[in-house]
């Protein structure tokens, strides 16, 4: 997996959890990774557009992960531009990705198939109560299509992550790898 290597920037705060879950992906055999709230990049002198390196990057990290083993990447977001923004980043991948713009909740109600990897990380930049209720909402409309293996990486710890994790440690889940930004959980 070198294509890992092009994430590994001293901006990318978020870069260590994505390479372990990445790591446990591979040997798991994991191909469909689902994940709320893509990466939006951030937009330079008016149309250029460009990584930020705050948001960690997964929707491309993702893509590239998909394209490596043959699997697919579902990103959802409410809003059109953040999903523009990615189709961009990730036009080259784009056999390997589903743009969804709608409410990850609703997505991820409707959602058919099982899920490998979960990526939670929609809602940013609302207050803590809201986002938390907003995640466990997302947690259990995705339970059920989630397997003995699946991985769940929760973002924001301590922001978004409090109710969930509770929640997933009563669904038998488990923390198996965490950082200061971020929180992994199998079962």
């Amino acid at each position: 997996m070198n294509f890992l290597n092009n994430f590994n920037n001293s901006k990318n705060i978020r870069f260590k959890s994505f390479e372990e879950t990445l790591k446990i992906c591979i040997k798991r055999k994991h191909k469909i990774i689902v994940e709320t709230g893509t990466a939006r990049g951030k937009t330079k002198f008016f149309f250029f557009n460009q990584y930020n390196w705050k948001d960690g990057m997964s929707t491309p990290m993702f893509a590239e992960y998909a394209k490596y083993v043959g699997g697919k990447l579902y990103t959802c977001d409410i809003s059109k531009k953040n999903i523009n923004n990615a189709k961009k980043f990730t036009s080259k991948y784009s056999e390997y990705i589903k743009f969804n713009v709608q409410n990850s909740v609703e997505f991820l109600e409707k959602f058919e198939g099982i899920i490998d990897l979960l990526y939670l990380d929609s809602l940013d930049g609302h207050d803590t109560i809201l986002a938390s209720n907003h995640q466990l909402k997302e947690v259990k409309a995705a339970i059920d299509k989630l397997h003995q293996k699946s991985l769940i990486l929760l973002d924001d710890k301590g922001l978004k992550t409090n109710l969930s994790i509770n929640f997933l440690i009563e669904n038998d889940f488990k923390i198996i790898f965490e950082t200061k930004y971020q929180v992994l959980l199998s079962k």
